[in-house]
């Protein structure tokens, strides 16, 4: 067994475990945190089938932001449906037999690369090119669209310039989910590629990419608008009387 394949071994093994225990960490924080108001942005629905309406419609259609601003909408899905589409194809290094809508989402995801990347360089053209979202952003804004490009560039560079032997990797990943260590391919490119993945999700959990599942447990999309319905105590203040600060009897 290779000095390689076991230090890539390794690396995967860690940067999965602080994945899932930072994910589950943080999620399972934002679901302990109260809500101590009725604050959804209006217009809200007043039902429950409503707001889940809504949160398909933002998830999906990413509605708010299109009503806010058309150019960084159209950036910013391209690159979340381009990256679902990539997201997809790569689901064959991990799966035998490949599941057969993974075969056909194949060609697209191919060439969803490219328009990733694209939706990826026009958002941080925008953090260079637009005075009030320059004088905010910080070092780990950029950092984090550089690492979101080179992952996408060394991807595509091992599809259409530098081809790597992806049975022998997807080989190294089924390995990889049995605990049984299989040869890793030594191409520049698809090491380079591996180790900004990894990168991304030892991070993933600590940086503002975890909009991804915070957005659920945001009061101003979850709630329904029905304050003068129903009363809303957070659950922590219902041994207490609101009206006067004590206890209740």
């Amino acid at each position: 067994m290779s000095f390689l394949t076991v230090l890539y071994a390794c690396i995967f093994y860690a940067a999965t475990a602080m994945l899932v225990g930072g994910l589950v960490v943080k999620v399972n924080r934002y679901a302990r945190t109260p809500a101590p108001l009725k604050i959804p942005t209006t217009p809200a629905p007043t039902t429950t089938g409503g707001v889940v309406l809504r949160m398909a419609r933002e998830v999906a259609l990413f509605e708010s932001l299109f009503k806010s601003n058309k150019w960084i909408w159209l950036f910013g899905w391209l690159f979340h449906v381009s990256l679902l589409l990539v997201t997809l194809r790569h689901l064959r290094y991990f799966t035998d037999p490949v599941w057969f809508w993974v075969v056909w989402a194949q060609p697209f995801g191919k060439y969803a690369g490219f328009a990733m990347v694209a939706g990826l360089g026009g958002l941080w053209a925008r953090r260079f090119l637009v005075d009030r979202v320059r004088y905010i952003s910080t070092p780990s804004d950029h950092l984090m669209l550089v690492l979101l490009i080179g992952i996408g560039l060394t991807g595509l560079g091992m599809s259409f310039v530098a081809h790597t032997d992806i049975v022998a990797v997807k080989d190294f990943f089924l390995g990889l989910m049995v605990f049984d260590l299989r040869p890793l391919p030594a191409d520049p490119v698809l090491l380079v590629h591996l180790s900004l993945v990894a990168l991304l999700m030892v991070i993933f959990p600590i940086s503002k990419l975890l909009h991804a599942p915070g957005i659920f447990f945001s009061p101003t999309r979850n709630q329904t608008d029905d304050s003068r319905e129903r009363r809303h105590i957070a659950p922590w203040a219902t041994k207490f009387d609101v009206g006067s600060g004590s206890k209740s009897e």
